[in-house]
């Protein structure tokens, strides 16, 4: 477990010098995850059950990563309060673009093995 672990924690790191040091406007764990999937897939055999043991355990506990969230949320409140129309107008746009990009890549991939 210790070293799937610091296999994921090291594809994290490794995302986030590449992201600062080429100015990317993606987060580093993102690229981390890139990372990890270009190795897993360069690799050619089945992910390390380690790995995915370790990845499952996060999971379990993703609710915990929740907190900070819920705390900046009660913090930042009059400021939501006082621009909640840009911020609503914000979510939704991004939220119907998310399900549009899904959608059409869903449809060029089903389009491709199909």
């Amino acid at each position: 477990m210790i070293a799937a672990l610091t296999t994921l924690l090291t594809c994290q790191l490794a995302g986030e010098v590449l992201v600062r040091a080429l100015h990317l406007p993606v987060p580093g764990p993102v690229l981390g995850m890139v990372l990890l999937f270009a190795a897993l897939v360069l690799r050619g055999r089945e992910a390390p059950a380690a790995l995915g043991a370790t990845a499952d355990a996060l999971l379990g506990n993703l609710g915990l990563l929740f907190v900070p969230a819920g705390v900046g949320v009660v913090l930042y409140l009059p400021l939501l309060a006082r621009d909640w129309a840009p911020i609503s107008l914000a979510v939704l746009a991004g939220t119907l673009l998310a399900i549009a990009a899904t959608g059409r890549l869903a449809q060029a991939l089903l389009r491709r093995l199909g």
